[in-house]
């Protein structure tokens, strides 16, 4: 599915292309505008790392505001347009790049999902909009009016359906187990409801302001935007910071000698993706990914460390005196009350845990029990396996051998883990 969809993004972007310069660019200056304000946007979009509940959001709402309205506009200043869909996949494609150039060097770049979605998108915009512009029928039966206005609204609506859609598929492809699609899909429509609303009536309100007032219109409608991407952007980087801090806090375990080196970070990145394949959304799973950073965090209480940190062999009650230790400590770091729930109950009886605890405790005990060779790794999942009438959740542990079987959290069954480039970041 990942192929299939940027190889269609592909080849709207070379048919596209070499269209427009076998024809030429119809009313250039339209399109240096709108080329203008979509490089805008991606010039001031976020292209940092960021949390489990942001890696899946439009990094540059202004661009894609801009990209959405050229392919809704009809008249500009009151005269009619004639620019086609090659012609606006063209234009988008160039700015974006443009765009995108001082990212590439300070070593960002673009995001090829989030480009493929927008090519797509847009080229499914202009697809239902232009051919009926062009050849009249929208003046015919809407006029100018109240009509036109409904049916950009109604056509902004299916477009974000579409851009949902896209999203959860690529989310799925890239989490390499088949999480259900019904949750991710969900998640993406939940998220239509904040950045997702904005970028799409700004879209359309820009359309039908340069169809009365010209480009001029363009600063103003888009300036309220623009500053909504300074303020995300802002918001974006405080909580990745956050989540930079929690890491850090994370691997105090380590360095005091509790914790084997990684083994924070081997369970965060395992059970995210164990999460994410038993359709969490995002929110939960951003709880879940702080949770198991610092699941550990209460055996700094103790006086003599766990032989090797691993508590899955301890007593029960001194696995949840660990654990509410844990809890007390990550209420005094100012986190969300959610992460410090999930940690003091992951040594509870897995029947009364909500599921991150269960994922917490399950993937905890996988990376004590397992060894650095295959052998300890399929021991450890058969060592789950038989504890799942007391200790575990049959489900979670099933969803774990899906994860390490797809090698979706890094290496599979066959060894550790490595941590992925997000936790690369965060470590």
């Amino acid at each position: 599915m990942l192929l299939a969809v940027h190889g269609a993004a592909l080849a709207l972007t070379v048919v596209a292309v070499v269209q427009t310069l076998r024809t030429g660019v119809a009313e250039p200056g339209n399109a240096l505008a709108f080329g203008l304000l979509i490089a805008l946007g991606e010039l001031s979009g976020w292209r940092g790392p960021r949390t489990a509940a942001l890696r899946d959001r439009e990094p540059a709402p202004l661009a894609a505001a801009g990209a959405l309205a050229y392919a809704l506009l009809g008249d500009s200043g009151g005269r009619a347009t004639t620019h086609d869909v090659p012609q606006i996949v063209a234009v988008v494609v160039a700015a974006g790049l443009a765009g995108a150039v001082p990212h590439l060097a300070r070593g960002g770049g673009p995001d090829l999902d989030h480009l493929a979605r927008r090519l797509l998108t847009v080229g499914f915009a202009a697809l239902c909009f232009q051919p009926l512009y062009n050849a009249g029928l929208l003046d015919r039966y809407l006029g100018r009016g109240a009509g036109h206005a409904l049916f950009l609204l109604l056509l902004i609506v299916l477009i974000a359906l579409c851009d949902a859609v896209l999203a959860a598929l690529l989310l799925r492809a890239r989490a390499g187990t088949r999480p259900p699609y019904g949750p991710l899909l969900r998640d993406e429509l939940r998220g239509l409801l904040g950045i997702g609303s904005a970028v799409g009536a700004t879209g359309a309100v820009t359309a039908l302001g340069v169809a009365a007032a010209g480009l001029w219109a363009l600063p103003v409608l888009c300036l309220p935007l623009l500053l909504t991407q300074v303020s995300y952007r802002r918001y974006t980087a405080a909580r990745v910071t956050n989540g930079q801090t929690i890491a850090s806090l994370a691997r105090a375990t380590e360095i005091a000698g509790y914790t084997p080196a990684g083994h924070a970070r081997r369970v965060a990145a395992l059970s995210t993706a164990v999460g994410r394949d038993l359709g969490l959304p995002g929110p939960e799973l951003t709880v879940l990914e702080y949770a198991a950073l610092m699941h550990d965090i209460g055996q700094l209480s103790l006086v003599d460390p766990v032989p090797s940190g691993a508590t899955a062999g301890l007593p029960p009650e001194e696995q949840r005196r660990i654990a509410l230790l844990g809890g007390a400590v990550v209420r005094r770091t100012g986190v969300q009350e959610a992460v410090a729930v999930v940690v003091e109950r992951q040594a509870d009886p897995y029947r009364e845990q909500p599921l991150p605890a269960r994922i917490v405790r399950t993937v905890n005990a996988y990376d004590d029990l397992a060894g650095d060779g295959p052998g300890g790794a399929l021991d450890a999942l058969e060592l789950l396996r038989l504890g799942t009438a007391r200790d575990h959740s049959p489900e979670v542990v099933e969803a774990l051998a899906r994860v390490l079987a797809s090698g979706g959290a890094g290496e599979g069954v066959g060894g550790r883990r490595r941590p992925s480039s997000d936790w690369v970041t965060h470590g």
